[in-house]
């Protein structure tokens, strides 16, 4: 089966993770899609291939040489973001894309005064959405390159190489899925998240992460007769958030710039809430935003006289670039397997996170690698199919520079 139709595939299945939902995976749907990945890797000559009761599918590529060399494994990730819908996806093929503004659908453009990246897809094959749903590239395009990368394998027994495991896990998008993965069965000393975008940028630094839940506890009462004594718990959710810098929003920061980045305010007179993911390269940093959120509230609840404001903060991931401080050959690999094919290497520090920020702390160091994908989490979402078929072939060399014997 081709990479593409794998992919569009794939993108069929309804995936969304859920935040609120506490149980893994947070929508069973995966499991649909997670059933179809075994059948699939089992025809692609993975034998162990299966799902555990969490969702994570496991299988095992056996080594093919007769020395011992690191196991590595390749990740990626079956849910996809609950920011837009990911329900009755259109995917649409555009061949030999022609570097201009594309019509998802009547009135609905992806112009190239916005996505400015667009231009470097010319005279490829992309595919995109219609405009009403992502695409679900992250990370289904991620899947489709480990697959092409596996059935490459299986039609290729001379491609030497050491024992190799994938692991296509549930519930990144929220966070939580990692923490339930079995590392008994996904057992190697090394991996790589294909969860990236640009082919040539290999990530290993991430963002230090928390979050914070704001409950407002109003006083309602008549507006007419207010005067002193109404307390209005939505506009204290304004207040709080107007307190915080207005810098370290999102859309005022990048790079290694951290920011407060607001999730959601609902509410009325009498309660509201808010939620925020804190974000910073810098732990320290991150502390210091962490503390800025505790001191408004604290700020408030004295103006008020009274508990107006109460917060939840929580650390959820750490920086992943202190895993590899001495395993820095991991990523060399990859530096190496992207300049024999004619690719030059450049690193990025994610402004987000991947499974593998979590599971470079559980002693597996997991760098991130792209996709071909760009405009995650939105309508405008695409993704380049030249692009993916190149970075099976990159797996492909990491996995045969990893067994050269040194």
């Amino acid at each position: 089966m081709d990479i593409l139709e794998r992919f569009i595939n794939y993108t069929r299945y309804a995936t969304t993770s859920h935040p609120d939902v506490e149980v893994c995976p947070s929508n069973h749907d995966e499991f649909l899609l997670a059933d179809l990945l075994v059948s699939e890797l089992k025809q692609l000559g993975i034998e162990d291939a299966h799902v555990d009761e969490k969702c994570f599918v496991y299988g095992t590529l056996p080594a093919n040489v007769d020395h011992d060399c690191p196991a590595i494994g390749f990740l990626a990730h079956m849910d996809t973001s609950d920011a837009t819908s990911g329900s009755n996806i259109k995917a649409r093929v555009i061949e030999n894309y022609d570097g201009q503004d594309i019509e998802l659908s009547k009135g609905i453009y992806t112009r190239v005064a916005d996505y400015p990246g667009l231009a470097g897809f010319k005279g490829k094959t992309i595919v995109v959405t219609d405009g009403t749903t992502l695409l679900g590239a992250d990370d289904k395009a991620g899947i489709a390159i480990i697959m092409d990368f596996l059935r490459q394998c299986q039609e290729n027994p001379q491609i030497k190489h050491g024992r190799v495991m994938v692991c296509f896990s549930p519930d990144e998008e929220i966070g939580t899925g990692i923490l339930n993965i079995d590392l008994k069965e996904f057992n190697v000393d090394y991996a790589y998240t294909v969860d990236g975008g640009e082919v040539n940028k290999v990530e290993y630094e991430c963002f230090n992460a928390a979050s914070a839940a704001l409950k407002f506890n109003g006083l309602s009462i008549h507006p007419g007769s207010a005067k002193g004594k109404m307390i209005n718990a939505c506009q204290l959710a304004i207040d709080f958030h107007n307190m915080l810098p207005v810098f370290d929003r999102p859309e005022n920061t990048e790079g290694y710039e951290g920011f407060n980045h607001l999730l959601g305010m609902e509410g009325d007179c009498q309660s509201a809430r808010s939620a925020y993911i804190i974000r910073n390269h810098d732990l320290d940093l991150l502390h210091k935003q962490m503390k800025q959120f505790e001191m408004i509230r604290d700020y408030l609840n004295q103006q008020y006289g009274r508990e107006v404001v109460e917060l939840e903060l929580k650390e959820s991931y750490h920086n992943m670039k202190e895993c590899f401080e001495d395993k820095m050959y991991i990523i060399d690999n990859v530096a190496r397997a992207l300049k024999e094919l004619g690719v030059d290497v450049e690193y990025e520090a994610i402004r987000g996170g991947t499974d593998g920020s979590q599971l470079s702390f559980m002693g597996i160091p997991t760098p991130n690698v792209g996709t071909g994908g760009m405009n995650y989490h939105g309508n405008h979402e695409l993704v380049c199919v030249d692009d993916m078929r190149f970075m099976a072939k990159v797996l492909l060399k990491i996995v045969q520079i990893n067994c050269e014997v040194k």
